[in-house]
């Protein structure tokens, strides 16, 4: 399944807490779209998110985020692993 790398440029308020909340959200309707969270990295500072799923496309990864939580990224890239 294809991997995506989504980007979240500036999120005002960012805390670790919000965030768990947030990540909490995606699991919980991921699976109605076909997609799989697998980690997340942020800045606090910065208001920077980086989220990487599997998912079957990059609408199926914007949804959950649109549905879960309403935080949309700012950019959703396919990547691939480097391992």
């Amino acid at each position: 399944m294809p991997l995506f790398m989504d980007i979240h440029e500036k999120v005002d308020g960012l805390t670790a807490k919000g965030l768990i909340e947030a990540h909490r959200k995606d699991l919980e309707v991921q699976g109605k779209h076909g997609v799989k969270y697998l980690k997340y990295w942020y800045n606090e500072a910065e208001g920077k998110v980086f989220c990487l799923c599997e998912a079957p496309n990059k609408e199926a990864a914007a949804t959950v985020h649109k549905e879960a939580h309403g935080i949309v990224a700012d950019r959703l890239i396919e990547v691939k692993s480097g391992e």
